[in-house]
């Protein structure tokens, strides 16, 4: 997976949210930690020796610092009481071209090692293991391969299979060819079809390159920093990959993958000791120590700024055409090594970025010349040298000039007025809760937190001492007030190395990419002898022989279906009633001093015609002012007192019947407990007096949005596919489509077009009598045992404070469902008797019918989705169906789509609302993957599959159904979907009863045609088959 840094910039708080225990439930807590803190500096451990010990009590953990004597590699390990271990291992990869190396080198050696040379062990692995996490990313200038997994053994299965790919990895020619760029028939079998480019990370970087804003922020980086290998890309550009050579593949592998070069780190409750001596034994004590020549030089600073213009395709779904032009200011800042500067330089940029209190959001958002900040904004530390940038995408090309001239004026203001203290607060507030806030996969985050820097020799460890970097950003800003304004003078004010980039579209820029693709490819063909055409042929039919062939995985270790744990752990809760008849869920957790608050408010009241505008009332709810606050007065005290508020719709399934489903809006928020009765307060006055007035700072938002949707559409196309082609199959199908699919984003659109704002603005009051009241609301709570009498409090006051409608008001649609949510033995003991009482919509008349939709986008690559009516979760059949899902997946869709086919991603799912869906991601071909999914069902009916690869697609399945859930989740199962734990465990026997007899049966009863209705949608390039066809809804 190429991880490209672009895109919004996340503040170092955001992107580390972190797994802590509150010290009441900690009675063995600290066992990882007080291990750890036995190891003495210079003690010898298999191989390696200990340089450091360092307790990091603000994140739990103890850090182990150690470098392997033989090789140099260095080695980090966090100690912490967290089941969910993880390894990594990252090397420093820096290409000096565009080919692709790190990223084609990435997805090669997870092809078949020397121990286990099958084909394809990290996909097999998927299905042998119970991880939590699997995968592989390409940076700019790092290689990482991380798991998790909660099981001890499998951690040492997945270490040995990592450890055999990344030293020894077979590499094999037709590996390359599959994976990387090849030259190959349209029709392999037919050497009379044309010849064309194929592979897999070739179709994925036409497919990244489809992004405009990922387009912007590769093209910044590159000529911001110019000298070296950020000059570059390391995805590969479409247009150099086919340069890559298999020998060159080989060599960087041979430069890059050693020892010297690598940075080992484990996090979790796991012995380290166990880690080390496998890694030494199977790996590095196999490699002596090499000079590396793979470190990044500083940038040479820049004499006078500098100024480039590049071009894009058009954005079709843009609001205005004749706003597509983007610009930023970039500036580049010191390395990222220097923690504190870094540390400091990141919080700056959220003070001049986040929120509209910020002087560049009021600056340029509420100028009204674009849409939204440009890619890529904020503080940027994943390259060598940082770099902070700010700008705007969605201007008239005539703006250019006037958005740099803001930017440069802005500087002047920042230096001259400073920050408000209470800014500063807020922020300081926020990295507080981040650090208290707990996450199911925090060894992730850290390794992803501190990769940049370590990989450029900088100290991991400090970085994760954020308690002392406060302290001493507070003692600096105490000892000179203008401590950030200096800041802002001597990076900004003062920095001639400063980038303006501009971009805009060219309507014939896919025509040009498709042109320079067809030269490229008609030179390479042309400079083919008989022979070498020949060879070529002869390969593809090799390479599909291979892609078809049986393969023997048994070299590679796998866990048993008699090592899933039989029953799952249940959650605690009390349900009482507050206000009266309020239902609440209290969940008693080891939240570490958070409390997370959540309400649900029913929408069958609402009126039909309000629906779709119900996404955009919850994106502004909370961020147009509300009692005696304007809108950035709301916004400081959000920061100042919240974790964050969010309003959500939610369109819930049914357990037992497809047409049955509960719609409603879901507000969340969390804060440190002191801050509860704040918080809470600012609940209610959002309920009761939520403001409706500020046009401007409404148009403001509702440009963002509708930026935002267009934006998000080619990394997540597969998901819009799916989501349209369900919308005839259930009644919440349609209404899904019409809150978060295509519909939504032509809402949009249209919204954001309209002259006059003001007839969306008067909707919102509307909206806000329907749904904010307590009429049908249920609430849910969790923090410690201690907090919950004062959240009980706090609670009851916020209902007693939310107004009722003065008359009952009947649902809009008639056949209306009371469902209690089930009580049980499960502990979650229903004090006063009390229960949830869901009201769900039904429609006895909903008939599903088909529908095949193809959006013509201007992609060079497809996102194609089908899907099938079949069973609710309820249904014994729905087990079955989800490890055929599983199944269907690992062993026909993979090697047909992707390793055939080309196309970046695709596979079988099937989601709570028994919708069935087959899909495929960034994919060259449209037509030819539905023949697939067809081809696949075919395969699922004939039964051509054996008890081995049930039980692999059960263990993929429970590593799913097991995966850890944070502690401010537990019990939302119960709360939104009415799940209690009885179900849950009845619904894993199910999983653990599926046999090849039931796999055959649903396949036969759901999936073939005439069975049930199925529905497809693309989104793509035109298409003209799709266009001849009738039957197809071109839109």
């Amino acid at each position: 997976m190429w991880r490209f840094s672009g895109r919004r910039g996340l503040c170092a708080v955001q992107r580390l949210s972190c797994g802590v225990r509150h010290r009441v439930w900690r009675e063995k807590s600290d066992q990882a930690c007080e291990r750890a803190l036995q190891y003495k500096v210079g003690e010898k451990i298999h191989g390696f020796t200990v340089n450091q010990v360092t307790p990091v009590p603000e994140l739990f953990l103890t850090a182990v610092k150690l470098s392997h004597d033989n090789t140099g590699a260095r080695y980090l390990h966090l100690a912490r009481e967290d089941k969910n271990n993880l390894f990594s291992v990252q090397f420093r990869t820096t290409p000096m071209d565009s080919t692709g190396v790190p990223h084609v080198l990435e997805h090669t050696v997870l092809c078949g090692s020397q121990k286990y040379p099958c084909r394809d062990p990290f996909f097999k692995m998927l299905n042998r293991s119970l991880s939590t996490f699997m995968n592989a990313f390409t940076a700019s200038d790092y290689t990482m391969y991380p798991f998790s997994t909660q099981n001890p053994k499998d951690f040492q299965n997945l270490l040995s299979v990592y450890l055999d790919a990344t030293f020894f990895p077979c590499l094999r020619e037709l590996d390359f060819w599959q994976e990387g760029w090849r030259l190959e028939h349209e029709n392999p079998s037919d050497p009379q079809t044309p010849l064309t480019f194929k592979g897999v990370v070739f179709n994925e970087m036409k497919g990244a390159f489809t992004d405009n804003e990922r387009i912007f922020s590769q093209h910044l980086q590159n000529k911001l920093l110019p000298d070296h290998t950020y000059s570059v890309v390391s995805g590969g550009d479409p247009l150099c990959i086919p340069e890559l050579t298999w020998e060159q593949l080989k060599q960087f592998h041979a430069t890059h993958y050693h020892p010297s070069n690598a940075r080992f780190f484990t996090y979790g409750n796991f012995q380290l000791e166990g880690h080390l001596k496998q890694i030494h034994e199977e790996a590095l004590s196999k490699f002596q120590k090499m000079e590396q020549s793979t470190a990044v030089p500083a940038q040479k600073h820049w004499n006078k700024p500098r100024e480039f213009h590049i071009t894009c395709g058009p954005d079709s779904l843009a609001t205005d055409t004749a706003k597509q032009t983007t610009v930023s200011v970039s500036f580049l800042l010191p390395d990222i090594t220097d923690t504190f500067e870094a540390f400091t330089l990141n919080l700056l940029s959220s003070l001049l970025i986040t929120g509209p209190n910020s002087p560049f959001y009021k600056a340029l958002i509420e100028s009204g010349l674009g849409t939204d900040f440009s890619p890529d904004v904020g503080y940027n530390g994943y390259t060598r040298e940082a770099y902070f940038s700010v700008g705007l995408q969605g201007i008239a090309e005539k703006d250019v000039k006037t958005v740099r001239e803001l930017v440069d004026r802005t500087i002047e203001e920042v230096i001259e007025k400073g920050f408000e203290d209470d800014r500063i607060e807020a922020l300081l507030h926020k990295i507080e809760i981040q650090m208290k806030h707990q996450s199911a996969s925090f060894g992730l985050a850290l390794t992803s937190y501190i990769a940049s820097c370590w990989n450029h020799d900088g100290d991991p460890v400090e970085l994760l001492q954020m308690g002392s970097q406060l302290t001493k950003f507070r003692k600096c800003l105490k000892e000179n007030p203008k401590f950030l304004q200096e800041k802002v003078e001597q990076y900004f004010k003062n920095n001639q190395h400063k980038l303006t980039l501009s971009m805009k579209p060219d309507d014939g820029y896919y025509e040009k990419q498709t042109q320079m693709e067809t030269e490229k490819l008609e030179q390479k063909v042309n400079s083919l002898s008989q022979a070498d055409k020949q060879q070529i042929y002869e390969k593809g039919l090799e390479l599909q022989t291979q892609q078809s062939k049986h393969q023997d995985a048994s070299c590679l270790p796998a866990l048993k279906v008699s090592d899933i744990e039989p029953t799952m752990p249940f959650t605690k809760f009390d349900i009482t009633l507050a206000a009266g008849d309020i239902p609440v869920q209290y969940c008693p957790q080891p939240t570490n001093g958070m409390v997370y608050f959540r309400a649900f408010s029913s929408l069958n009241t609402l009126p039909e015609d309000l629906r779709p505008i119900v996404p955009l009332f919850c994106s502004v709810l909370t961020k147009l002012g509300c009692g005696i606050l304007n809108y950035r007065e709301q916004a400081q005290q959000i920061e100042l007192k919240t974790g964050g508020m969010t309003v959500t719709p939610h369109v819930l399934p049914d357990d037992s019947q497809l047409d049955t489903y509960e719609q409603g809006v879901l507000f969340s928020s969390l804060c440190l407990e002191r801050n509860l009765p704040d918080m809470m307060h600012l609940w209610s006055e959002i309920f009761n007096n939520p403001c409706f007035e500020e046009e401007e700072h409404f148009k403001v938002l509702v440009k963002m949005t509708a930026q935002e949707l267009s934006n998000g559409i080619p990394d997540s196309g597969h998901l819009y596919a799916a989501l349209r082609a369900s919308k005839t199959l259930t009644p919440s199908g349609d209404l899904q489509e019409t809150f978060g699919g295509m519909d939504q984003v032509k809402v949009m659109k249209r919204i954001a077009e309209m002259t006059d704002i003001k007839p969306i603005l008067r909707k919102l009051p509307r909206i806000k009598k329907y749904l904010l009241n307590c009429d049908n609301m249920r609430c849910s709570v969790n923090a410690t045992p201690q907090q919950m009498p004062q959240a009980e409090k706090e609670v009851e006051n916020f209902l007693r404070n939310v107004g009722r409608s003065k008359k009952e008001r009947k649902p809009v649609r008639p056949h209306i469902v009371e469902k209690p949510t089930p009580s049980g033995p499960s502990g979650g003991a229903h004090v006063n008797g009390s229960q949830i009482i869901r009201k769900l919509v039904t429609d006895p008349t909903f008939k599903p019918c088909q529908m095949k939709t193809h959006f013509v986008l201007p992609f060079p690559v497809n996102y194609v989705g089908e899907c099938v009516r079949t069973v609710p979760y309820a249904n014994p059949d729905h087990a079955s169906l989800k490890i055929l899902a599983r199944l269907m997946t690992a062993k026909f869709l993979h090697t047909e789509i992707r390793e055939k086919g080309g196309a970046y991603g695709g596979g079988a799912k099937l989601t709570h609302s028994g919708i069935f869906t087959l899909y495929s991601y960034r994919d060259p071909n449209s037509i030819e993957t539905l023949q697939s999914f067809g081809k696949a069902i075919d395969w699922a009916k004939s039964g051509k599959f054996t008890q081995q690869d049930i039980d692999e697609a059960k263990l993929s399945v429970f590593s799913a159904v097991d995966s850890p859930v944070a502690p401010s989740d537990k019990g939302m199962d119960h709360f939104l979907y009415g799940l209690s734990d009885e179900m849950k465990q009845a619904y894993r026997e199910q999983l653990f009863a599926v046999s090849h007899d039931k796999l055959t049966s649903v396949s036969h009863k759901y999936l073939g045609i005439g069975k049930s209705t199925h529905s497809l949608a693309i989104l793509g390039p035109e298409n003209s088959k799709i266009a001849k066809d009738p039957s197809w809804i071109i839109r």
